[in-house]
């Protein structure tokens, strides 16, 4: 028994008495189309079991509807959530996500070939640093490419970020208006702009008001290096009273250390802030402060960015940098003054604006 023949666009625009065009439109997102036509192209594919060819599709159009995403480190709460919302994002426009899973720590750009391969019409790089080589390959493959929570120091890559410098400078400030003195910091990625902003802002407010550095150690954003790293700061004679952890995962990871391991109790002997807002600094095991980053705008402006560049390949670099807040829970010593309730939460907002923040 032959296979059944899969119905065609010409079987469609046959029975709906359209042309082959008019059927291509209605199966466009944003294509100009009369909506009765829509309606009748619509029926004709659902009486014939039609699906439209989306590589033969792309074959003519140049265009595949397929954006990468380069993601890793999704033991990370941040980044399923933001996948998630750009998936659906994309999809809203008219794009599929195709993700991209490089080997954490080692260098991704021979296995981003495989993704430059899937002719995708753009690419978004999340938790991966981007190399002037892959840059390069891609402007002369006339891929965009936009870097999210991450910067370049490529002048034409466009970016979208959280608030990472001002982020570290307000919890600096809150930890010391708190009375803590004894300050520690623990990094991720030794290479990720991310981490580095985080730290210059937090060592710079640090300085600039006579304070003197945090101990620090190196947690990698994992879980099992926050670990170790924690047990160093922790059995140290003059361990910290508060950590700034580089985000939330690697702070849940010195919270599980502290209690079960050192016997402290958070955040009477030791608090802890983290960054990124994620689900588990919620929860009431850990109720975190933390630094937020908003996935939903930052997931709004990388779509809206990203369509951008690639209907207007001219357009100019952007940086768009996402607005958060540092959000006030349980697990560090609260100041005195500074802390405001807004949208059914605690946030610190200090009284004197910080100008370099």
């Amino acid at each position: 028994m032959s296979p059944k023949r899969h119905a065609t666009a010409t079987d469609v625009a046959r029975l709906a008495g359209v042309s082959q065009s008019a059927v291509s439109r209605a199966f466009t997102p944003g294509a100009s189309i009369a909506e009765e036509t829509r309606l009748r192209v619509a029926e004709a594919a659902r009486q014939l079991g039609y699906r439209p060819n989306a590589i033969a599709r792309s074959l003519t159009t140049r265009r595949s509807r397929i954006i990468g995403v380069a993601a890793s480190y999704l033991q990370n709460h941040f980044y399923p959530d933001v996948l998630e919302a750009l998936s659906r994002g994309l999809q809203a426009r008219g794009y599929q996500m195709l993700l991209f899973m490089p080997d954490a720590g080692r260098h991704a750009d021979p296995q981003l070939q495989e993704v430059l391969a899937w002719r995708v019409d753009a690419l978004i790089l999340a938790s991966t640093t981007l190399s002037s080589e892959l840059a390069d390959q891609c402007q002369a493959a006339g891929i965009p490419v936009l870097l999210f929570n991450r910067t370049s120091r490529a002048p034409s890559v466009s970016s979208v970020t959280g608030e990472n410098l001002r982020g570290g400078r307000l919890i600096a400030e809150f930890l010391v208006t708190g009375g803590h003195r004894r300050l520690g910091f623990l990094a991720g990625i030794e290479n990720s702009s991310t981490s580095r902003d985080r730290e210059r802002g937090f060592c710079g407010w640090l300085e600039e008001h006579g304070h003197r550095p945090p101990l620090r150690e190196v947690g990698l954003y994992r879980f099992d290096e926050a670990s170790a790293a924690a047990r160093r700061l922790l059995a140290r004679p003059d361990r910290p009273d508060a950590i700034f952890c580089g985000n939330d995962h690697m702070a849940t990871a010195v919270a599980e250390v502290a209690r079960h391991e050192f016997g402290l109790r958070i955040p009477r002997d030791l608090s802890l802030v983290g960054f990124d807002d994620t689900g588990p600094a919620r929860w009431p095991s850990f109720s975190l402060t933390s630094f937020s980053q908003p996935v939903q705008p930052m997931v709004d402006a990388t779509v809206a960015l990203v369509c951008e560049m690639i209907e207007n390949p001219a357009a100019p670099t952007r940086h768009e940098v996402v607005r958060g807040e540092l959000v006030v829970r349980g697990s560090a010593r609260m100041p005195t003054e500074g802390c405001v309730s807004l949208a059914e939460q605690l946030v610190w907002r200090p009284a004197v604006v910080d100008a370099a923040g």
